[in-house]
């Protein structure tokens, strides 16, 4: 197999949380389930299993700490269990009390490879939490068990070496205090043990100060709690395990099973460490990691399920919260823009497409806000030599029923003079369709729109988008690179068709507005700017830049993450490969539901790349716009500092090397 197929060369490592049935004070019987539950999860591919705290004692032995028995039992159990580790394809964390440096310490034990990589024992902050006084103390001072050295919980970090990408860190105890410091000092994975009883609603508590704290710190956290065997004097006990990938829960366990159960997660520690390096910068201070060697099992297959659109979350319950979060923003936006200089009149080039019509929306929202007329916005449709009817009845429509002022300026004969004063072909008869073809109808429809700002005390709203603004498909300086304002360049193509089926869903502004806003939906993305013969397909966008759900998936990986071009490649053909895979947006139905080959996805992933380096001088000299998502931020002004003379010859020459070696022929774009 490639390594291009494989989920751990690609930066996902699989993790485990087990729960096994645990007998108090019988060390020998928990270290053997242990050793099953471990060789099971390794056997699936796993490259970390975590279990419960006190694993090797049980949670309530009481005082039966204090007897040597069962203090010798668990120093034995744990020789057990690192000889059994020695085939182990991964690091197993478990729980045992240890005598170290004349102190009895709650300890987390790491295995691997036949060894113990770390002895990590609570510290004062989770001890003085946890009401173990009675027989645990805090681990001061130099300690050693077995031969290793017992350090704080707090300062837990083990860098697996041939899994990269995974640094573990420890917490012992149902607090989760110290995420965000572990994650600073380098830690993708927290590896969280407890052995806490369950009341109602712990659960619940649970999940929520994970997802809190794994989203704020960039981290995974692997959750194991105690649970059956465990004694019921006077609690009750869940076997509560989950897996949360910042913020995100990818699993979790049956909770009050019998047994022993092995919660599995694929994390993605590629994007963990974008995102910590995109939130922090660099990392701090701190002692070295334990490195290790854990010889990962590598064939595995990758069961977690990646979103399409990973610009917004995917999930259904925050759907509409998120749309309506990103629609406000631009609103917000354009009002204070508005207010700042004196209330002008919005002017904008309505053409029938997506941009212009997501931007007249937010024009006439932020006029409602602010209790001026609709008429106030100054709407003009500017056809050219390829408008269609279809498109420019659209445009009329929208501004009609939306009660804007309303204008039709025809740019033919404009542009035919320039044209033919400059010399071109077209001016002399000749069907010459070139770049100066076009770029003279973009810069003509800008022109008229900046002086007729100019003559009505008026601003131009800028329409271009986020994607369109990543591939350069936009006419620099007078054209529809320029604006006064931009309300849009914080929002990517695909963002923008959600926008506007919700907006249709929620009946926003009508009904009559809502069939436009459908035809408009649903008409082929096109700049109209070549004229077709009769029986011709028209100009399409996508044919020429790519389909635009890739360059967005695109854009947010290779750009935003910084991922390279393969581990790129590898998430969007698991992403886009199946379309009969994971939920879909409301509103994606038939044909609509597109799934794409590799060849495909590496044919227009090589565009994205060479368009997007070759066009940074566009992006360098952007007009103001509101940033919306987070990872879409394409400003000069801090959101994308880029020179405007960058190569692209390293990352076109990966896409290629790649492509020779799985035997893909690319088709030349």
């Amino acid at each position: 197999m490639h390594d291009f197929y494989s989920p751990l060369a690609r930066g996902f490592m699989r993790a485990a949380a087990a729960t096994i049935p645990v007998k108090v004070a019988d060390p020998s019987q928990n270290a053997r389930s242990i050793i099953e539950a471990a060789t099971a999860a390794g056997e699936a591919g796993a490259s970390l299993v975590v279990f419960p705290e006190l694993t090797l004692s049980g949670n309530t032995a009481g005082d039966l700490l204090y007897q040597d028995v069962l203090l010798q039992e668990c120093d034995r159990a744990v020789e057990a269990v690192v000889a059994a580790s020695e085939n182990w394809p991964l690091v197993a964390v478990f729980g045992a009390p240890v005598r170290a440096g004349g102190r009895l310490l709650n300890a987390a034990i790491a295995v691997a490879r036949g060894e113990i990589v770390g002895v990590f024992a609570k510290s004062e902050e989770s001890f003085a939490a946890s009401g173990e006084a009675r027989w645990f103390s805090p681990v001061t001072g130099d300690a050693t068990y077995l031969g290793v050295p017992v350090v704080a919980s707090s300062q837990a970090l083990i860098a697996v070496e041939d899994v990269p990408g995974l640094t573990i860190g420890l917490q012992i105890g149902e607090q989760a205090g110290s995420y965000a410091a572990q994650a600073r000092a380098g830690a993708t994975v927290i590896a969280h043990m407890s052995g806490a009883p369950a009341v109602v609603g712990s659960a619940r508590e649970r999940r929520e100060s994970a997802s809190v704290l794994s989203r704020s710190a960039h981290v995974a956290v692997v959750f194991s709690g105690a649970g059956d065997g465990e004694s019921t004097t006077d609690f009750a006990w869940d076997s509560d395990a989950f897996i949360f990938e910042d913020g995100e829960l990818l699993g979790e366990s049956e909770r009050y099973a019998m047994g022993a159960q092995l919660t599995y997660a694929d994390i993605d520690l590629r994007v963990l460490q974008a995102r910590q390096r995109d939130s922090r910068g660099a990392r701090e201070a701190s002692s070295a990691p334990v490195s290790v060697l854990v010889q990962p099992k590598l064939d595995w297959e990758l069961t977690r399920v990646l979103p399409r659109f990973p610009y917004i979350d995917n999930s259904s319950s925050t759907w509409d919260t998120d749309l309506e979060d990103a629609f406000n923003l631009q609103v917000q936006a354009l009002m204070q823009r508005l207010r700042a200089t004196g209330n002008p009149h919005p002017v904008i080039g309505i053409s029938g497409g997506l941009d212009s019509t997501q931007a007249l929306l937010v024009c006439i929202e932020a006029m409602d806000r602010l209790g001026r007329p609709r008429t106030d916005i100054l709407t003009f449709t500017l056809p050219g030599f390829a408008t269609t009817a279809h498109t420019k009845n659209n445009a009329i429509r929208l501004c009609e029923t939306l009660g804007t002022t309303f204008e039709e300026i025809d740019i033919r004969d404009t542009a035919r003079q320039m044209l033919k004063d400059m010399g071109h072909p077209f001016g002399r008869g000749e069907e010459v369709y070139d770049v100066t073809f076009e770029n003279v109808q973009a810069g003509l429809r800008t022109d008229f729109l900046f002086r007729i700002a100019n003559a009505r005390r008026g601003v131009v709203i800028g329409t271009g988008d986020y994607s369109e603004l990543m591939l350069g498909w936009c006419t620099y300086g007078v054209g529809d690179h320029m604006s006064h304002y931009s309300v849009n360049p914080g929002i990517p193509k695909t963002l923008m068709q959600h926008l506007i089926r919700w907006i249709i869903r929620t009946d926003r502004f009508g009904e009559a507005v809502n069939s436009t806003l459908d035809s408009i939906l649903n008409t082929e993305i096109t700049p109209e700017l070549i004229p077709t013969r009769e029986g011709e397909e028209a100009q399409s966008t996508e044919v020429s830049i790519g389909p635009y759900e890739l360059q967005d998936f695109n854009a947010y990986h290779l750009i935003h993450l910084g991922l390279s071009p393969e581990d790129t490649a590898f998430r969007a053909l698991t992403a886009w490969g199946n379309a009969e895979v994971d939920m879909w947006p409301e509103g994606y139905e038939g044909a609509a539901r597109r799934s794409y080959t590799l060849a495909e996805i590496l044919t227009w992933e090589r565009v994205f790349l060479r368009r997007f380096f070759a066009n940074q001088f566009k992006r360098s000299t952007l007009p103001n716009g509101p940033r919306v998502l987070e990872g879409a931020n394409l400003s000069p002004r801090g959101g994308l500092m880029l020179g405007s003379d960058i190569a692209s010859t390293a990352w076109l020459a990966r896409i290629d090397q790649l492509a020779g070696e799985l035997g893909i022929e690319l088709e030349k774009r």
